[in-house]
This record gives structure tokens, C-alpha cells and sequence, in this order.
């Protein structure tokens, strides 16, 4: 929105012309989205609270977290109203790939705003139904695979890329539909695994989100492109801006959930995280670096994956308890101690998914 209004102030005014570069509008849009986190958390938080809306915590788990029962829950909806004023602010409007980002990360949120509702509001312990929200989470992935594929103009845009391997690709052709259904629907519940503890799954967000700005960006730049010898995507460089965006409200948010936690993100918030992450990602045709960069969100849906199965076949179980941060509680580590080490993994994993820009 702002972008035309400095546009036809630019025809008048050259001095506006600045806000046509997207760095620009990227770095605005950080601050953006963190200034609205700043304004409106205080008063989310406080009508949460004067609701009720507030963590249940399972009896079955570390016994530290009994203290958490009650704090306001469904803060992730700060997140995406952050995000969504910031990227309609300063992103260009136009662009498709905005759009299709964007929408899926609302329609991920919607899903889990819905799952939160009965689970805090109606007081179901279910929440919604785990076939009817894995139904839903299908149809948006599918949705969002399929519009990409529509959209794609050259053979690079459907290649699965090889990380840092030059000039190696995979043609997926119609393939790519099913390949991004499996990345965003599982970013989406990897990230919702993780939510568990302070401050846990919104920084490695943050620092992926942020990697994956830095990767479409190059993308949709030609000169970066043909530098790093990545596929030039015309338009795809549009997305950093919501990347932008992504990273300013979730460090808005963490200023709220960092321990000990004053709101949870709850499944609208971590659901939609990372669909967009997927999404992004599958945008910018980085979807083997994002399973690097995201090696949290993955060791953790491992270890549900990993514990279920062993179960079930051998009625042992192979951590004390999963996901993988309560089996590190259990052992006897801080809950602090598991939150910072699981962000050193990412810092060293994001860095090691960078290194593919120029290791090729």
C-alpha cells in the first residue's frame, strides 16, 4: 500500500524514489512488524488474561511446567497481525508470490486459531480433531502446491536443487506439486512440535526466516543469481519483505515469551510459522537447505516419529520423553540451558544452510 503511495509521490518528490529499493522496504518492514508487536502485546496479553484464555499443562510431563498452567495462550495471532499489516504496508501488492505466502501462512493460522479455540475457549481437550485438522493443513498445502506450479514460468522454478553441489538439479515436473504439499504441511507441524517451551520454537523461526530472506532475495536479483549460480525467479526477491516481516514479529514476540513466558504462541501461531517457512522456502527452491537450517524443528519431529514407533513395536520407549527438548528437561537440564542450546544448533545450522550460497 505504501509502496504506491511513495511511488506517486517519487513522480513529484525524487527523494521518495528511495523507497522503491526493497532493502529498503525489507528493513521497514522488520520494524514495522516489531513496532506493532511493542504496541499491541501489552493489551493482547491483558485481554487474554481477563478472558481466561490460558495454557493447560499435562500432569505426565516435567514437573517445572505445573507452574505455566494459565498463561494466556493464542499469541501467535500478534504474530500474524504483525506480519500482515507490515507486508501489505511495504510489500509490492502485485506480486504473486506475496500473495501466495502470505495466504498461506493466514490459512495455516486459521487452522490452528480454530484447534486453540476449542481446546482453550470450549474447553475440549481435543481440540479440533486431528483428522479434520490434518484434512485442512492438506487442502491449504495442496492449494498452495498447486498455485505454485501455475505460476511457474521456467523449468527452474519446479528443480529440486542440491545444496552445494554446482549446477545439479532434479526435474520434478508435476512431482513438484506433491514435494511442496510434504514441505509446507511438514514445516508446519515441525514447528508446532517445538513449541514447547519459552521462547524455543520463535527464535530458530526467526533465524531461518531470516536466512531464507538473504536466499530470495539473491534469487530474484539477476546479477546475485548468476554470481551465485542459483536459478534466477523474476519477482521471487519481492518475498523478503515478508521474510522482513516475519523476523520484526517474531522478535516482538519474543520480547513477551522469552523466559519466563508472559503468552504462548499456541498452534495459531507455531502452525502458521511454519507453513510460511515451508512456503518461503519452496519459493526460493531451497527446500533441502531449509531441512539443514530447520534441524531443530526436524530432530524434534524425529524424535515424536522415533518414540511412537518404538512403542508401538517393542512397548519400550527410546527417550524419557518426547519431543526431544522434555526428554534434555528430564535428564535434568534447565529449562534456559535447553532453550539456548537449541538456538546455538540453529545459529550453526542456519550458517551451515548459508555456506550453500557460495559452496556450489
Amino acid at each position: 500500500m505504501l509502496l504506491l503511495l511513495t511511488d506517486w509521490f517519487a513522480e513529484h518528490l525524487s527523494g521518495f524514489a528511495v523507497f522503491r529499493y526493497l532493502t529498503l522496504r525489507t528493513i521497514l518492514g522488520v520494524l514495522t512488524a516489531l513496532v506493532i508487536s511493542f504496541v499491541v502485546g501489552p493489551a493482547m496479553i491483558r485481554r487474554l488474561t481477563a478472558y481466561k484464555i490460558g495454557q493447560t499443562v499435562r500432569n505426565d510431563g516435567p514437573q517445572t511446567h505445573l507452574s505455566k498452567a494459565g498463561t494466556p495462550t493464542m499469541g501467535g495471532a500478534l504474530i500474524l497481525v504483525a506480519i500482515g499489516v507490515s507486508t501489505l504496508l511495504w510489500a509490492d501488492l502485485a506480486n504473486p508470490y506475496v500473495w501466495i505466502v502470505l495466504v498461506t501462512t493466514l490459512a495455516f493460522g486459521v487452522i490452528g486459531l480454530i484447534d486453540d479455540y476449542k481446546k482453550l475457549v470450549l474447553k475440549d481437550p481435543r481440540g479440533l480433531a486431528s483428522r479434520y485438522k490434518y484434512l485442512w493443513q492438506t487442502i491449504c498445502g495442496l492449494v498452495a502446491a498447486v498455485v505454485l506450479y501455475l505460476v511457474a514460468a521456467t523449468p527452474a522454478e519446479t528443480a529440486l536443487l542440491v545444496p552445494y553441489l554446482k549446477e545439479v538439479s532434479l526435474q520434478l515436473g508435476p512431482w513438484f506439486i506433491l514435494l511442496t504439499y510434504f514441505v509446507i504441511v511438514g514445516s508446519s507441524n515441525a514447528v508446532n512440535l517445538t513449541d514447547g517451551l519459552d521462547g524455543l520454537a520463535i527464535m530458530p523461526t526467526v533465524l531461518v526466516a531470516g536466512a531464507l530472506g538473504i536466499f530470495v532475495y539473491a534469487s530474484g536479483h539477476l546479477d546475485f543469481a548468476n554470481y551465485l549460480k542459483i536459478p534466477y525467479i523474476a519477482g521471487v526477491g519481492e518475498v523478503a519483505v515478508f521474510c522482513g516481516a516475519l523476523v520484526g514479529a517474531g522478535l516482538g514476540f519474543l520480547w513477551f515469551n522469552a523466559y519466563p513466558a508472559q503468552v504462548f504462541m499456541g498452534d495459531v501461531g507455531a502452525l502458521a510459522l511454519g507453513a510460511a517457512l515451508g512456503t518461503v522456502a519452496v519459493i526460493a527452491r531451497q527446500e533441502l537447505v531449509l531441512f539443514i537450517m530447520g534441524g531443530v524443528f526436524v530432530a524434534e519431529t524425529l524424535s515424536v516419529m522415533l518414540q511412537v514407533a518404538s512403542f508401538k513395536l517393542t512397548r519400550r520407549r527410546i527417550f524419557r520423553m518426547a519431543p526431544l527438548h522434555h526428554h534434555f528437561e528430564l535428564q535434568g537440564w534447565p529449562e534456559p540451558r535447553v532453550i539456548v542450546r537449541f538456538w546455538i544448533a540453529t545459529v550453526i545450522l542456519v550458517l551451515i544452510g548459508l555456506a550453500s550460497l557460495k559452496i556450489r
